[in-house]
């Protein structure tokens, strides 16, 4: 477990964090077990928050099988039926990589992912344990968005999605968790994880949008309400 620290999300509180064993070998089967337990990766760093009084964190995952996109949903998925997916193997790539700094730089500027350092962006979302895709959003030849995933046992687990600033009417974010939950139900699998749920922290805050939406608490998933 981490020394407390400064959270990331809630800059007035304290937050310790609790990682699995980084000698622990993982396979996508096995990281699996743990993000059914609430987990979540970072590289190859699985962690939970683990904060003495807070339990702002809710892990949550949204049943694929059972969503239903709000009106506001169903009309970015109709703008963005232009766009071509493509999946990439979990490498380096310039163009990628340029369209991550220039997100970063727009959207969380001075951020700890705010860093023009390669090796930090690929060790960040690219795992040498799980089976990650990087799957691409194109129009035609133009590179627009980039979500990265994990596969598991069971769905996916969205771990981040990077995508045009610019592009601001297609509400890339959006249809990336749209299309994550579609590429669910398209392999028969049950859930898109989407980390954690903080409803105090606006960048954290918009996973309640899909729904229904079950969270991990008390040792078991259940849907959360409203």
């Amino acid at each position: 477990m981490s020394m407390p620290h400064q959270c990331s999300y809630l800059p007035e509180r304290t937050a310790t964090t609790l990682f699995v064993d980084p000698r622990c070998a993982l396979d996508s089967k096995g990281y699996g077990r743990f993000i059914r337990l609430g987990f979540r990766r970072s590289g190859d760093l699985v962690y939970r928050p683990h904060c003495q009084g807070c339990d702002a964190c809710l892990p949550v995952r949204v049943p694929a099988d059972r969503f239903t996109p709000n009106r506001s949903q169903r009309r970015v998925w109709r703008r963005n039926q232009d766009l071509g997916v493509r999946a990439c193997a979990p490498e380096y790539d310039q163009e990628h990589f340029e369209l991550y700094r220039r997100y970063q730089e727009t959207r969380h500027a001075g951020g700890a992912m705010d860093d023009p350092d390669p090796g930090k962006y690929l060790s960040f979302l690219a795992s040498r344990q799980v089976e990650t895709v990087f799957y691409e959003f194109r129009l035609a030849d133009r590179l627009l968005g980039v979500a990265v995933a994990d596969h598991l046992p069971d769905g996916l687990s969205a771990v981040y999605t990077f995508f045009d600033p610019e592009e601001t009417r297609r509400a890339l974010g959006v249809y990336a968790v749209l299309w994550q939950i579609a590429r669910v139900r398209s392999l028969g699998l049950s859930a898109l994880y989407l980390g954690y749920l903080i409803r105090e922290c606006p960048k954290m805050a918009y996973k309640a949008n899909y729904r229904p939406l079950e969270a991990y608490l008390n040792g078991h998933w259940s849907v959360l309400e409203p």
